[in-house]
């Protein structure tokens, strides 16, 4: 695993804030499959709350030239 893997918002694979595409990218998993999941946990009502916090926590993803 490597350790410097660090978690950040997409910028490439976003459509709200991107932190479903930067969660997935961290994973290696499809950011679909997270936001499904996110989706399920939204409608509970607790997932709309963390995606708000995960978004405001969560740095940008830099910009690497």
């Amino acid at each position: 695993m490597d350790m410097s893997k660090k978690l950040y918002r997409s910028n490439r694979d976003r459509m709200l804030c991107g932190v479903c595409g930067g969660i997935g990218d961290y994973l290696n998993v499809d950011p679909t499959l997270i936001r499904l999941v996110w989706a399920v946990l939204a409608c509970s009502g607790t997932g709309f709350l963390a995606y708000l916090l995960a978004a405001v926590i969560i740095p940008l993803e830099p910009d690497i030239m």
